[in-house]
């Protein structure tokens, strides 16, 4: 199986562990979905992360540890991707999109690192809108 897009394969593999009730999703690691995975530890839609080198396969593994409420209802109600390999989508800082009104997040790869578009927005950074969450 090629990977034409991993960072689409690292937010189905979230929403499809949500839908199975997984507490915890295995994806191939890399530099940006370690960050996207930071991203939404700090903006609360995760419990945490972590990189493993498994022994019995190559590449690094990162651990997504999901987070739900008292309910079973996930802390993530969706993922979408803005940017595409095929078609990517870059803005300047004062064009950075606001997710559903400001109450979701959008994640950023800037110049100066994935970051969200609020902390794009205050660094008066601009850069490639990699995928929106809420």
């Amino acid at each position: 199986m090629s990977m034409t897009d991993p960072i689409a394969d690292f937010l189905t593999r979230v929403r499809n562990g949500i839908t199975a009730q997984h507490d915890v999703v295995e994806i191939p690691a890399s530099g940006l979905k370690r960050e996207m995975a930071r991203i939404l530890q700090e903006q609360g839609y995760i419990s945490g992360y972590e990189v493993e080198d498994p022994a019995e396969r190559p590449g690094k593994v990162l651990r997504v540890q999901l987070k739900y409420g008292e309910d079973r209802s996930s802390a993530i109600a969706g993922l979408k991707r803005a940017s595409r390999p095929g078609q990517r989508y870059y803005v300047h800082a004062g064009a950075i999109p606001k997710v559903q009104g400001g109450m979701g997040t959008t994640i950023m790869s800037t110049s100066s690192g994935v970051m969200t578009g609020h902390e794009a927005r205050a660094a008066g950074v601009g850069g490639e809108v990699v995928a929106f969450v809420w």
